[in-house]
């Protein structure tokens, strides 16, 4: 992996993965990392002090505006070697909710960050994923040529929904799993792999403290699910531990 983009950096997952990427044996030597704020993300700025490789780029995934102007920031970065990987990281969730209780509004930001997001940010970067791809024609599909990591969750599987509510966040994330199959099957031709990534429940301010993972351990396997994944994998949705999610 010569580049990373990370999604929604700040704190949580996303932060995880720019802490352990920045230890990897041998680093990608660009990994961008964004966040709504630069300026508030001390925890990264600390990062990017002490990692050449590390770009903090400020991107607000609901301002589809900005995305081509953002596109070329990072192309700026890569070059002509194209984005190798492609963290979809940025999400929201909404406290619990019945349908008593729930409101348009809360639907509406959830589908708009954890759905449409994903597909058009994917869709701005893709000429550079598609870069990467051609570049390494002789590797294996997956993170040394181009992939897409859109990061779902088993809330929003179907097939496992055995408790009702939470409808922003499991609508959203469901159909963020079907946005993750038809990317799959539109850039099999381009040699881009597309996967959706439950990192687990997972300790952090939107998990909450009673989750039964800690970050660590959830990067851990996110980055082992990374380096073995191959064309079998590609439309699949998986655990942080690899093993495929009925959704």
């Amino acid at each position: 992996m010569k580049s990373v983009l990370v999604t929604g950096c700040n704190r949580g997952i996303g932060l995880g993965l720019i802490r352990h990427l920045v230890r990897e044996k041998n680093p990608p030597a660009h990994l961008i990392a964004t966040c709504r704020s630069v300026e508030k993300a001390k925890d990264l700025q600390q990062i990017a002090s002490e990692n050449n490789n590390v770009h903090l780029l400020e991107l607000d995934v609901r301002d589809f505006d900005q995305y081509d102007a953002f596109s070329k920031k990072v192309e700026s970065i890569v070059g002509q070697d194209g984005l190798n990987v492609l963290f979809n990281n940025a999400g929201v969730s909404s406290k619990f909710t019945r349908i008593q209780l729930v409101k348009h509004e809360q639907m509406l930001e959830a589908f708009k960050v954890n759905t449409i997001a994903p597909v058009m940010l994917t869709k701005a970067l893709f000429p550079l994923l598609k870069r990467a791809s051609e570049k390494n024609p002789s590797k294996p599909v997956g993170a040394e040529r181009a992939i897409i990591v859109n990061t779902t969750s088993v809330l929003g599987s179907i097939a496992l929904n055995s408790d009702g509510g939470l409808y922003p966040y499991r609508c959203s994330k469901s159909a963020l799993n079907m946005a993750t199959k038809s990317l799959s099957v539109d850039f099999q031709k381009d040699g881009i792999l597309v996967i959706g990534l439950h990192p687990g429940w997972v300790k952090t301010d939107m998990g909450g403290s009673k989750a039964p993972l800690d970050v660590d351990t959830s990067i851990t396997g996110i980055l082992q699910v990374l380096e073995n994944v191959n064309e079998s994998h590609n439309g699949g949705v998986y655990q942080h531990d690899g093993q495929r999610l009925e959704w």
